[in-house]
């Protein structure tokens, strides 16, 4: 875990944002939005859904995941065509006991 990069990655609204959509997806995310998400989005969230959700480009909010995998933040899984995002809740955790303990 590098907390700059995690800083980093919350440092933006809409990324933080995203976390807490992935967090309790069923909550955020409409029946029929998840309706195609294996797991009704239980094990992660595909880009699109998030794009349109965001309303940002796709190509924006493609970077945004990028950054917040980079940070260890989400984990993906590509199945066919499509990558599926999720919260690592392992890092989540390592970071607020950092941010706790160290700070």
């Amino acid at each position: 875990m590098e907390p700059i990069l995690i800083f980093k990655a919350l440092s933006n609204e809409t990324r933080r944002q995203i976390l807490l959509w992935l967090k309790n997806p069923e909550q955020h995310f409409s029946p029929l939005e998840l309706s195609h998400h294996p797991d009704g989005g239980k094990n992660g969230i595909c880009v699109g859904t998030i794009q349109l959700k965001a309303g940002l480009a796709q190509s924006v909010i493609s970077s945004y995941l990028l950054t917040m995998l980079k940070a260890g933040l989400l984990l993906s899984e590509r199945r066919g065509q499509w990558t599926y995002y999720r919260r690592n809740e392992e890092t989540i955790q390592a970071f607020a006991e950092y941010v706790q303990h160290e700070l």
